[in-house]
């Protein structure tokens, strides 16, 4: 195959001091943090969609971003040899995990059972290239949003027809994620939600995108795949209104139709559009036990609409890392690159220098939590700030042994409560000084 890749070195860990933008500072994979590899907290993974599939094209521009390994016509033999720079640009990237919609991999045919047998050619490749490479499978899905019979809806769609289509379309996607020994499948809601109620039965909808997802997880169970099924948050674009708009919504939803094996993938740039801040979200997750996977990105809080950034930020990575360090980790999901570069990174090297420096940024933010956790001082602060539940009465709230008449007798008893600092800045002062 054609070196794409000629003069580019397989990227290695170089230390803070260094200069070279193709090395990276603060990623050593092998480095013990926490008690465990640093590759090992992140299981990073490239996206297939944006990192070899994106075009450069935005809601007011064309493409520009021409690669050498694609021709104009998206051909099986195209797909194949795409995927052949797919690993090899992983490899030389240095990390263990890839992603990918059904569609990015292989392309669509004219009737469902030449789609799959596309999708059979590509993943028969990849298998290979896996066994050779190491480089492993963290999810895949099913992409049930771009093509024009999915304009009202995948699962939610009013054509019982379409539903139908889009429930074969992820047996065989959740089949080929089996075979190539993925560890999570994941449901992206794409056009499940709807753009008015005067023609939408919305209970009804909603209704069956539980079945749906029902029958996912009973045919996940039959053949034997035993990876966590995840759900991805996004509030709005394209629909004005998505059924899946935010953390809670999906927990509430979850809850509510008895979908007891599903976690959530979230994702910071569907935090933005949701009004929330990525950590809000991931908090929301993992204090119901069900943050199962993140997308490693960021949004232009200037934009309205889904930017799909590399995430630099480590102010906001050590924030990530720390809700994941003291949940215990988040394997078997990780940390996907669901970022595109922008459409005027036109060069090849653009696209190891967006990962390396997204890698670094959450690597130095896995350092900084490390610290922040290891110091106590900040959990001991909180700890602090809800002191008053520890004893008395407070604990007695928390247990359910007291009542409003006992409330009520305390403040006639004690009085007017004080006033207590929520020394929001301390706080804010304390992270900022791990830096």
């Amino acid at each position: 195959m054609e070196d794409y890749f000629a003069g580019i070195e397989p990227i290695r860990y170089e230390g803070p001091d260094s200069r070279n933008p193709l090395s990276y500072r603060y990623y050593d994979a092998d480095r013990i943090v926490a008690g465990k590899r640093m590759a090992d907290h992140f299981r990073f993974a490239v996206a297939y969609w944006h990192t070899f599939r994106g075009t450069g094209v935005d809601p007011f521009g064309q493409q520009t971003l021409v690669r050498p390994w694609d021709d104009p016509v998206d051909s099986v033999d195209n797909a194949l040899r795409r995927m052949r720079v797919a690993f090899d640009f992983i490899a030389r990237l240095g990390v263990d995990y890839y992603c990918f919609h059904d569609r990015d991999i292989a392309p669509e045919g004219a009737s469902l059972a030449e789609s799959n047998r596309n999708l059979d050619q590509v993943v028969d490749l990849a298998e290979k290239l896996q066994a050779d490479t190491g480089i492993r499978l963290l999810w895949g899905t099913a992409n049930l949003f771009a093509n024009p019979r999915y304009m009202n809806g995948a699962a939610t769609n009013p054509d019982a027809h379409v539903f139908a289509y889009a429930a074969a379309q992820v047996k065989k996607a959740m089949e080929v994620t089996h075979r190539l020994g993925g560890a999570n499948y994941v449901f992206w809601g794409g056009r499940e939600g709807y753009a008015t109620l005067l023609n939408t039965d919305m209970k009804r909808e909603q209704d069956h995108l539980a079945r749906f997802l029902h029958m996912a997880d009973d045919y996940a169970r039959a053949i034997g795949f035993d990876g966590t099924l995840l759900i991805e948050p996004k509030p709005k674009e394209p629909t004005t209104h998505q059924y899946d708009f935010d953390a809670a919504t999906v927990l509430a939803f979850l809850r509510g139709y008895g979908l007891d094996r599903f976690k959530l993938n979230v994702e910071c740039n569907h935090a933005t559009l949701a009004g929330h801040t990525f950590a809000h979200e991931l908090q929301t997750a993992s204090d119901a036990g069900l943050l199962g996977s993140i997308d490693a990105n960021t949004g232009d809080e200037l934009i309205g609409w889904d930017t799909d950034q590399f995430n630099l930020d480590p102010a906001v990575t050590s924030r990530v890392m720390m809700i994941v360090l003291r949940q215990g980790g988040i394997a078997p999901g990780g940390f996907n690159f669901d970022a595109k570069l922008r459409r005027e990174s036109t060069d090849i090297r653009d696209m190891f220098a967006a990962h390396v420096g997204s890698i670094d940024a959450f690597a130095r933010g896995l350092l900084v939590a490390d610290r922040i956790i290891a110091d106590g001082t900040l959990d001991q602060w909180r700890r602090e700030r809800y002191a008053s539940y520890d004893a008395g009465k407070g604990a007695e709230i928390e247990s359910g042994a007291a009542g409003f008449r006992d409330l009520e007798q305390w403040v006639l008893d004690a009085g007017e409560p004080r006033t207590n600092s929520g020394r929001q800045e301390q706080f804010e002062n304390l992270v900022a000084s791990f830096w």
